[in-house]
């Protein structure tokens, strides 16, 4: 990827919400700089549902409809979530310069794959209640880990309060997996990000998200049945991306911003999981798609809109014991 879709990647990789507003006007106030922050806005808001959905991916654990089993059983496993997304493409910025209102014009934009690793872990809490040869109403404690790094480079910096943030979440047994019954469960798992500054330098102008703040709640209905050598699991839920932020843009050192950005977006995610069964081991291979939400901007972008839906892939591996 090039330095400059890097950048217009980082500075939104923590931006997992965009929310439906009128944007018939320029969401920055008028000035020298307006044109500048109100493409950081845009470019914000286009990128926020693609990281969101790299965020979350489909099932909270992979490859696992029904709870574990009770006390004394574990899981941990990581993935990557990744799909073929659009990323702006800033290497030749255009800024109008005049007072007055913000120029509309198409951004470009070029096909990028978008993905972001994840890890996570789920401990039996409760086997749940006998019903015939399976069990109802069990009970896992999920947990999971995010990650953003410290940058300094040239033309952009990330600066995150810190680099590791932990999520949690709980999942209910409906049905315990038996040889006769499929596992299906609900599950509910919030993850948030650390509060992180972005800045990006781009032919005399800057771009910038602070202070941003994002939070990720996401549910999911899931099915899934071992059949020895393989697993198959299906589910349907639903994400939401809550986040606030200071966008601004400035151009020869005039700044214009729009504080107090608070936006939330939900989306319809339904996938398929399948799985290789090794001895405590599975290698699991998901597709799914997100779809829901409105987007508007002011300016639009070359490949579609910003709450187009999304297919994506995640590939990882779960150790349960």
């Amino acid at each position: 990827m090039k330095v400059r879709y890097l950048s217009a990647f980082i500075i939104t990789s923590i931006a997992t919400s965009a929310v439906a507003q009128d944007l018939a006007t320029s969401k920055c106030p008028q000035g020298l700089a307006q044109d500048a922050c109100q493409q950081a806005f845009d470019v914000y808001q286009f990128m926020a549902p693609q990281l969101g959905l790299a965020l979350t991916g489909g099932t909270a654990t992979a490859g696992q409809g029904g709870v574990l089993g009770g006390l004394g059983h574990f899981s941990v496993g990581i993935r990557i979530n990744g799909f073929r997304g659009k990323v702006p493409d800033i290497n030749n910025p255009a800024f109008q310069t005049t007072i007055g209102q913000a120029q509309r014009r198409t951004l470009p934009t070029t096909d990028e794959w978008v993905g972001l690793p994840t890890a996570d872990a789920a401990v039996g809490i409760f086997k749940g209640f006998p019903v015939g040869v399976s069990n109802v109403l069990g009970v896992d404690a999920l947990a999971s880990m995010s990650y953003v790094p410290t940058l300094t480079q040239d033309d952009f910096s990330v600066t995150p309060s810190s680099n590791f943030q932990f999520g949690y979440g709980a999942r209910i047994g409906l049905l315990s997996e038996s040889i006769v019954t499929p596992g299906i469960s609900v599950t509910w798992l919030e993850r948030d990000l650390p509060k992180t500054d972005l800045v990006a330098n781009l032919s005399g102008a800057s771009l910038s998200v602070t202070d941003t703040k994002v939070k990720t709640k996401a549910w999911r209905v899931v099915a899934s049945k071992n059949l020895i050598m393989f697993s198959v699991a299906a589910g349907i839920g639903q994400d939401k991306y809550e986040q606030s932020a200071v966008v601004q843009g400035s151009i020869n050192g005039v700044s214009a911003g729009a504080p107090g950005t608070s936006e939330s977006l939900s989306r319809v995610n339904f996938f398929g999981d399948f799985s290789y069964n090794l001895p405590l081991l599975k290698i699991v291979a998901e597709i799914g798609h997100a779809t829901g939400g409105t987007v508007q901007t002011y300016n639009s972008f070359s490949e579609g809109r910003a709450d187009q839906s999304y297919t994506y892939g995640s590939l990882g591996i779960r150790l349960s014991w």
